[in-house]
């Protein structure tokens, strides 16, 4: 009782966590890694619904570093405005582009616009679920930083302590009846490296390089049924022990979900009270059978003590038929055990046979859920993407290598250099040229001084040659005076008085100005102008270029781009771990479909061959009837008597058996079954219907508006344990 339904649970989580209830289908992104998710059926439409993914990134001894939310409103109603109850912060769309405002504390009014609303946040408050992990290498506790390259026995245990409860009436007093939240953990384990698996409540599957381990656990459903262990054992843990040779593991992933009763309409419930009428029904029978099985002995016993007679009359009469019967004997003993055998094999390949034909049925249900974790991390993969700035099409379990392998092409050192200079080159560029009209007026100010200072120069020599003039001298006579001493120093200081007075006049100035003004509007000088400014702005560029500001501001990008390509080369990685498992389990179960083919036919020819040995074991039972009916018309057969002796005595002492084994099935198996459930099941029923309306009532994480319907469920990711990392 206690293993059929250990494995019924664990048959109802499997199908839970396996199936669309774990859908997630992705359709946001964010920069921390968190994702929209889309349930695979519909909503009901009478409310507005919200599906929450909570992402708890953890160390890998289970220590909370960060938790994000994402958030899906499915705007069934098509509303202008929903009101959207949350305690998340940092809250960003991640799909679309509806805007919200404020209404009191943690309540946010959308502006919908008829659409749903897609968006993620961070989140401080305790989980419903804490997980811890811990780890033994040979025995002896040992913290994970530690076991990292170590070899020897190692178990890792994932505990999980369920915070989640409420207070319930249950037989008149008021009990703790925790939300039954489902655990479903998996690793993927190189089996290089890992040997002699074994996991307590779950599975291994072993694709010739990696295993697989996934298992199970109900925290608090134990305290919620309140069975003692020797009833039912639900486990609250999941252990996980190996042979190991230099200890490295990748990230685990933990799916928690409390839906697993969602469907249960508790009011049926009360049916089970049906049982113990059942029950009961059985238990008369069984002594009614007990009573018919007590004649039979009875009649026997009288056959027995009568036969003693018979064979002192018919001893003599034995011995021609013992050879011909006991040939028949052989012969029916024969086709018996042919029969028998072939009965256990047609036996053995119907249950080979229905065990693959379910292990097929599930097999959709398992590449759907482990190609929908896929998709999960993809998602995360291109939130990561694009929170640091890289935008690459979206990832595809088809498309994820090419894609991340350009991303990190691209992220080279010197494609980023060139591409951080050109960047900066143009940034630069457009700064300095927007200066251009000061540039250009500062370069007009100087070409004006220049032109200026050459035309003083040439309206003084024609000054200078009127004055010298008006002494009957020409320049060159004058500069030959002076040069022979002819022209004293005060004459000369006279006559340059007298250029310097006319210079100063207004006919000159204004001869100066006017010349000055001329040549500054004439074409060559305004394309001189432009000349002279673009070659400014180009000293400005470069000097700007070569700032500490700007160079540091490339070293940077550069940084960034080896840090960048260093995270984005360990998500692939992950990912690729990730992919190995996956097309593992699609190896697997196409394994299991070709399997459950051979073992169809298997069951049709075995079944074909029981058929046969059948009807020979029963003319070898008709030949064998046959020669009895003639033994026992050879009354002189002396060797007859003893062989009814002996089988009087086989089917005596075969219905004693059968009498003693019937009244002990009847005290230690259907007894102690009403026992289990006599006087109890009221209360269990009350139990099972709390611990179902504790799971739908949980519905939120974050926060849910009162007119809101709502889903929620939890993946723990912890870091993976590296020796270089470790080290």
């Amino acid at each position: 009782m206690k293993k059929r339904m250990t494995r019924t649970l664990a048959l109802v989580l499997s199908v839970l966590l396996i199936t669309g209830t774990m859908g997630l289908t992705v359709y946001g992104m964010n920069s921390d890694g968190a994702l929209q998710t889309k349930k695979s059926e519909e909503q009901p439409s009478g409310k507005v619904s919200k599906e929450e993914t909570v992402y708890v990134m953890a160390d890998a001894e289970g220590q909370v570093k960060k938790i994000m939310v994402s958030d899906w409103i499915e705007n069934t109603q098509g509303s202008q405005t929903i009101a959207d109850r949350s305690e998340l912060e940092d809250v960003t769309v991640v799909k679309g582009e509806q805007t919200y405002t404020m209404n009191g504390e943690h309540m946010r009014v959308w502006d919908a616009a008829g659409n749903d609303i897609y968006y993620q946040g961070n989140i401080e408050k305790e989980l419903p679920v804490d997980m811890t992990v811990s780890y033994r290498l040979d025995g002896k506790a040992i913290s994970a930083k530690e076991i990292a390259g170590r070899s020897g026995r190692v178990t890792i245990r994932f505990d999980y302590v369920n915070n989640q409860y409420e207070k319930v009436l249950i037989d008149g007093k008021e009990e703790k009846i925790y939300v039954p939240f489902a655990m479903l953990t998996g690793a993927l384990l190189d089996d290089d490296s890992f040997t002699n698996v074994e996991v307590s409540n779950g599975k291994l599957i072993n694709d010739g390089s990696r295993i697989a381990v996934i298992g199970v656990a109900f925290p608090g459903l134990s305290s919620n049924l309140n069975l003692s262990s020797d009833k039912l054992e639900i486990p609250d843990y999941v252990e996980i022990s190996a042979d190991v040779k230099d200890f490295q593991m990748t990230n685990t992933v933990t799916i928690a979900t409390s839906q697993m009763f969602e469907d249960m309409d508790t009011g049926e419930l009360n049916s089970m009270a049906d049982l113990e009428d059942s029950l009961g029904q059985l238990t008369e029978g069984m002594n009614q059978l007990l009573d018919g099985s007590s004649d039979l002995y009875d009649g026997l016993c009288t056959l027995l003590d009568k036969s003693e007679e018979l064979v002192s009359g018919i001893r003599k009469l034995a011995d021609g038929a013992a050879q011909l019967k006991s040939g028949a004997g052989e012969l029916k003993k024969g086709a018996a055990a042919l029969d028998d055998g072939a009965a256990q094999l047609s036996a053995g390949a119907k249950e080979l046979a229905g065990g693959l034909g379910e292990l097929h049925a599930n097999s959709k249900k398992i590449n759907d859920g482990s190609k929908q974790i896929f998709e999960s991390l993809l998602a995360t993969a291109n939130s990561q993407l694009y929170a640091a700035g890289v935008y690459a099409p979206k990832l595809t379990i088809d498309n994820y290598v090419e894609e991340l392998n350009k991303v990190i092409a691209s992220l080279d050192v010197k494609n980023v250099a060139e591409r951080a200079k050109i960047a900066a080159q143009s940034k630069v560029s457009q700064m300095v040229r927007a200066e251009k009209n000061t540039i250009k007026a500062g370069v007009i100010q100087a070409v004006n001084q220049e032109v200026t200072a050459k035309v003083t120069e040439a309206v003084r020599a024609n000054v200078e040659t009127q004055v010298l003039s008006t002494m009957g001298m020409t320049k060159e006579e004058y500069d030959a005076a002076v040069q022979g001493g002819m022209i004293t120093e005060e004459q000369q200081n006279q006559i340059a008085a007298a250029i310097d007075s006319q210079m100063a006049g207004e006919v000159v100035q204004a001869t100066i100005a006017a010349n000055v003004s001329e040549q500054m509007k004439s074409a060559d000088m305004e394309k001189l102008i432009e000349q002279k400014t673009e070659e400014q702005i180009k000293v400005l560029i470069e000097q700007n270029m070569n700032s500490a500001q700007v160079q540091g501001q490339i070293t940077e990008a550069l940084m960034k781009a080896q840090s960048g390509a260093a995270s984005i080369s360990s998500l692939k990685t992950q990912l690729d771990s990730f992919n190995t498992f996956y097309q593992g389990l699609n190896q697997y179960t196409a394994g299991v479909a070709a399997a459950k083919d051979g073992a169809d036919q298997l069951q049709a020819g075995a079944e074909e061959l029981h058929d046969g040995t059948s009807r020979l074991k029963t003319g070898a039972s008709d030949l064998y009837d046959g020669m009895a009916e003639l033994y026992d018309g050879i009354l002189t057969l002396k060797k007859g008597a003893p062989a009814l002796v002996d089988g009087v005595e086989k089917l005596h002492d075969g219905s004693m058996q059968l009498s003693d084994g019937l009244r002990e099935f009847n005290e230690k198996g259907i007894k102690k079954l009403v026992e289990a459930v006599d006087g109890d099941l009221d209360i269990f029923i009350d139990r099972v219907k709390a611990t179902v309306d504790a799971g739908k009532s949980y519905q939120s994480f974050s926060g849910l508006s009162d007119d809101m319907e709502g889903t929620v469920k939890f993946l723990y990711r912890t870091e993976a344990i590296d020796i270089d990392k470790e080290k």
